[in-house]
């Protein structure tokens, strides 16, 4: 019987290594899997490359796993903003290695990956220092009907970290509006899948042509409580 459930995000999150590439859904504060993020900060993966639409806000979340020193790296799209001090304060002090693509470029990265595409051309960054490597080198570029394109890579994850709100037990996930954001593309993208689930349906219960991301790509699922906040989002019950 399948069943994919996991009974802990300790249990669901056993198998993650040092050194690992690891995709974390979320844009802004929507979608975060923070249960997840806290899961491996305390299952203690270190030297770890992330990515991320951004690098963390305020101290909690991906911040707090930067504080901690478990990155090495991390590829984003918006690395700084009001309150990202602990990613500012790493990168200054030379510890913390960054890749920065432009946000399309990162979406298209991750799913070519899931896609099994061995790289694409991009218009985005051509003729600017996006148009490097992070050793200083420059990209392959080609002109296509007489525009100039960057040659890019697809980002495969050693783990995928995801928030969605529905799930069952064959691992079939359902996303709450902009919560959905990354999730899907990094979910095909990975060796291992994890995903919170706030809900978990009976078999059948879900309409499959709701059904965004199919199980297949789905390996563990932990469901989560929560609570309303003021901003009216969801957040762990305590």
């Amino acid at each position: 019987m399948i069943n994919k459930i996991a009974r802990s995000v300790a249990e669901a999150l056993a198998g993650v290594q040092d050194g690992s590439t690891v995709l974390i859904g979320g844009f802004g504060t929507a979608g975060i899997p923070n249960e997840l993020i806290d899961g491996l900060m305390a299952q203690g993966a270190k030297d770890l490359t992330v990515v991320n639409n951004n690098a963390g806000n305020g101290d909690t979340g991906l911040a707090a796993l930067l504080k901690a020193g478990r990155v090495r790296k991390i590829i984003c799209s918006f690395p700084r903003q009001a309150d990202s001090h602990v990613f500012d304060a790493l990168y200054r002090a030379g510890k913390l290695e960054l890749e920065l693509v432009p946000q399309g470029n990162l979406a298209e990265r991750i799913r070519a990956a899931g896609a099994g595409i061995g790289a694409f051309f991009s218009p985005t960054g051509y003729g600017t220092e996006m148009a490097k490597n992070s050793d200083g080198t420059s990209k392959e570029t080609r002109e296509i009907k007489g525009k100039g394109y960057v040659l890019e890579m697809p980002i495969h994850g050693d783990v995928a970290l995801i928030k969605a709100e529905r799930g069952d037990r064959w691992g079939n996930l359902m996303y709450r509006k902009a919560a959905r954001n990354f999730g899907p593309v990094m979910a095909t993208a990975a060796r291992l899948t994890v995903a919170t689930v706030h809900e978990i349906s009976e078999l059948g219960e879900m309409d499959p042509e709701h059904i965004v991301t199919p199980g297949i790509y789905v390996h563990k699922i932990v469901k989560i409580g929560r609570v309303a906040t003021q901003a009216g989002g969801f957040k762990q019950a305590a």
